[in-house]
């Protein structure tokens, strides 16, 4: 799998294009929670296309309408690989008990993780 990794400002606009499958530059700026430029969200559009192929860019009218080309789930999954390799060694486990040890997990949170690893199980 090719690695992605994007950068919080990124991940940000991105989000946008996942949630609404299709927007452009104005669309994005004005979806967004903290207020950016359009010239801002207009250049990570162009990195997001030409660089990191996330997107795809189609012109219609006078603006450029930007796609995801890369799921979600796609970009998650790499980049969950990429910081169990640098903090945990490559150990999934590490990774896990870590989180797990954090007060972040929701009663919802533990059942799905339950579910998941019986999944796991069953599959194994």
């Amino acid at each position: 799998m090719t690695k992605l990794h994007l950068t919080k400002c990124e991940l940000e606009v991105m989000d946008i294009v996942w949630k609404k499958g299709r927007a452009t530059v104005q669309e994005v700026v004005d979806s967004l929670e903290r207020p950016l430029a359009y010239t801002t969200v207009m250049t990570t559009l162009k990195i997001l296309d030409e660089t990191r192929n996330v997107v795809n860019k189609k012109k219609e009218g006078r603006a450029f309408v930007y796609e995801p080309a890369v799921s979600r789930e796609k970009v998650s999954r790499s980049m969950a690989d990429d910081l169990t390799q640098r903090l945990f060694g490559g150990s999934v486990k590490s990774l896990l008990l870590s989180l797990v040890g954090s007060d972040s997990m929701s009663q919802s949170d533990i059942e799905e993780l339950k579910q998941a690893i019986q999944s796991l199980e069953k599959d194994a």
